[in-house]
């Protein structure tokens, strides 16, 4: 019910960076948690990352520790996935997630990374 809208997802080399962003209309996103998931073909959603309503404090999945970064810019609303190192394992529909009551996955970003 809430517009959420996930973009700058593309085809890059393997070893490549992609930054993904996650905006909202309507209503703020500064006092929630902020997570980031992804979905391969054949595979359930996985967690990526989240991070603090302040943007303090992050922490990410094994599989992507060291070469993402989630940031965010409450003043603009949105919330940032920095993908460096890119893998073809990475491949995927990126979605975000506000950990508060009320608010909907969005549509998702696609992320391919080629060999």
């Amino acid at each position: 019910q809430v517009p959420l809208v996930e973009s700058g997802g593309g085809l890059v080399q393997a070893g490549g960076s992609l930054r993904l962003s996650c905006a909202a209309s309507g209503r703020t996103l500064s006092s929630s948690i902020m997570g980031w998931f992804r979905q391969a073909p054949g595979k359930e959603r996985e967690f990526v990352g989240n991070i603090s309503p302040s943007g303090n404090i992050t922490n990410y999945a094994d599989a992507v520790k060291g070469r993402f970064t989630i940031s965010r810019d409450n003043y603009q609303n949105t919330v940032y996935l920095q993908m460096n190192s890119l893998k073809p394992e990475d491949t995927g529909v990126y979605y975000c997630k506000v950990y508060m009551m009320g608010w909907n996955w969005g549509q998702g970003t696609q992320v391919t990374v080629s060999t």
